[in-house]
C-alpha cells in the first residue's frame, strides 16, 4: 500500500490524496483508498467500517439517467456516507467505464455488489481493473456468492439467516414460527465484516486479491458451533436445544412488574447461584441443567420477577456477577449511561439541515478525535479526478456528456 503510493506506476497517487476522515498517521488504515460501487448492504457497510478505520473511500454511484447531469439527493439519513467522498459514473458509456478505471489505477480496494457477472460485462470486473493495477484488492460481495446453483438468487438479510441455520435455533415465535431478529445480521456480520476481514488479510498480503464474499457464507461461519455439533454427533440443533437456544431457565429473557424486560445469561455455574440467592429461589441453585424442572423454575423466576419495575432489578442484579442486563429500546440505548460514557453519539453537520445525532465509531483501533462527522453535499468529481490524473479539460468534457456528475 504504502510502497505504491511512494513509487509511483500503477497505484501511485497524485496529489489531494489525504482520507476525508483525518488520513492522520493514527489511523490504522490511512493511506488506503477505497472505490465503492456498492450504495446499501454488506459492502457499503464494509465501506463505513473502512472509512471509520482511517481508510479514504470514495462511493461510486449511478449517473440517474443516461445524458443527463441532474444529480439525485445524497443520502444522509443514515451515517453511510460520513467522512467519504462521492461521484457519479455511468459505467455503461465508454468514458465512464474508462474513467473508473483510471481511478481504479490509484486506488487499493474495489468493493462491488453486483450480481455475479455484471461487473464483467460492464468491463470493470476483476481482470480489467487489475489489467491496469495488478496489486488491486477486488471484493464482489453478493447474497450466496460467485458460484453454486444459488448465486443468482435476490436476497435479503431475513433470507440468509434462514440458509445459513440460523433462523432454525434458539427460540421460535409466537406463532410456533422462526422468529425474526430485529437486526440485519447478516448483512452486517455475515456480509460487511465478512468483507473487511477478507480486505484487510488482503492488504497485509499486499499481492492483490480477488475476494468472493457471501452473506450466505458469512452466517454459516457464524453458526459453526451448532453445525459442527451436527456433523460430529448426528444430533441436530433445533428450538430450546441447547444452553444458548432457550434449553434452560438461566438462559432467557423476562418480564418485570413494569412490563419491560431482563436478559438472563446465567450461563456458569456460580453466576446461577447469585441469581438464585438474590431473587430468593436457592433452591434451583442446584437444578440449573435438570431437563426435569425447567417449567417449573421458569415460571418461579418469572413470578418473583414481576414483583419489582425493571430498573429495580437491574440495580439489584446487573453489578452482582448475575449476567443480567436490562432489554433496552433503541431510544432508551441513545441515552444510556454506558454508551454515553463511551461518547457513543455525535453530532454529525448535514449540508441543509444542521446538526443530527448519529452513532459514532466504536470499533477498537478507531481514532475517534480525528474523524470527520461532515455529511457530503453532492458530488466531488472534479477533485476526485483531479487526483486520478485527469486535466481540467477531460473532466470538462466528462461533465458535459452527462458520463459523470
Amino acid at each position: 500500500m504504502g510502497e505504491r503510493s511512494a513509487k509511483g506506476g500503477a497505484g501511485a497517487r497524485t496529489g489531494g490524496g489525504a482520507s476525508p476522515s483525518g488520513g492522520a498517521s493514527g489511523h490504522l488504515l490511512a493511506g488506503v483508498r477505497v472505490l465503492n460501487l456498492a450504495s446499501v448492504g454488506p459492502a457499503a457497510r464494509a465501506g463505513r467500517w473502512l472509512a471509520d478505520y482511517g481508510a479514504e473511500v470514495v462511493n461510486v454511484g449511478a449517473v440517474p439517467a443516461r445524458g443527463s447531469v441532474q444529480i439525485t439527493p445524497v443520502f444522509h439519513a443514515y451515517s453511510g456516507h460520513r467522512g467519504m467522498r462521492r461521484i457519479l459514473l455511468d459505467l455503461k458509456a465508454d468514458h465512464g467505464r474508462e474513467t473508473f478505471l483510471r481511478m481504479a489505477e490509484r486506488a487499493d480496494v474495489v468493493i462491488e455488489s453486483f450480481r455475479p457477472g455484471v461487473t464483467d460485462r460492464l468491463g470493470v470486473g476483476f481482470e480489467a481493473v487489475r489489467a491496469r493495477n495488478p496489486k488491486i484488492v477486488y471484493c464482489s460481495t453478493t447474497g450466496f456468492g460467485q458460484s453454486g446453483p444459488s448465486s443468482q438468487w435476490a436476497g435479503h438479510d431475513l433470507d440468509y439467516l434462514a440458509v445459513g441455520g440460523y433462523l432454525a435455533v434458539g427460540e421460535p415465535g409466537a406463532r410456533g414460527n422462526p422468529a425474526l431478529p430485529g437486526a440485519t445480521l447478516a448483512d452486517s456480520a455475515g456480509g460487511g465484516m465478512h468483507a473487511v476481514i477478507a480486505i484487510l488479510a488482503a492488504l497485509v498480503k499486499g499481492e492483490g486479491a480477488y475476494l468472493d464474499v457471501s452473506v450466505a457464507d458469512g452466517v454459516l461461519s457464524l453458526m459453526s458451533l451448532a453445525v459442527d455439533e451436527y456433523l460430529a454427533t448426528g444430533s441436530e440443533p433445533g428450538y430450546q436445544h441447547s444452553m444458548t437456544s432457550g434449553r434452560y431457565a438461566c438462559y432467557g429473557t423476562y418480564q418485570t412488574g413494569d412490563g419491560r424486560w431482563l436478559a438472563v445469561a446465567a450461563i456458569e455455574p456460580k453466576f446461577w447461584a447469585n441469581f438464585c440467592r438474590l431473587l430468593g429461589l436457592e433452591k434451583w441453585a442446584a437444578h440449573q441443567t435438570d431437563d426435569a424442572v425447567q417449567e417449573q423454575v421458569r415460571e418461579d423466576i418469572a413470578a418473583a420477577l414481576a414483583g419489582r419495575d425493571r430498573d429495580s432489578w437491574v440495580a439489584i442484579l446487573s453489578g452482582s456477577d448475575t449476567c443480567v442486563a436490562p432489554v433496552l429500546t433503541v431510544a432508551e440505548l441513545t441515552e444510556d449511561p454506558q454508551y454515553r460514557s463511551r461518547d457513543a453519539f455525535v453530532a454529525a453537520v448535514h449540508p441543509e439541515h444542521g446538526e443530527l445525532r448519529q452513532t459514532a465509531p466504536l470499533l477498537a483501533g478507531m481514532v475517534r478525535s480525528e474523524l470527520s462527522y461532515q455529511l457530503p453535499a453532492g458530488t466531488h468529481s472534479t477533485q476526485l479526478l483531479l487526483e486520478a490524473g485527469f486535466t481540467e479539460a477531460e473532466i470538462k468534457e466528462l461533465l458535459a456528456e452527462g458520463t459523470v456528475a
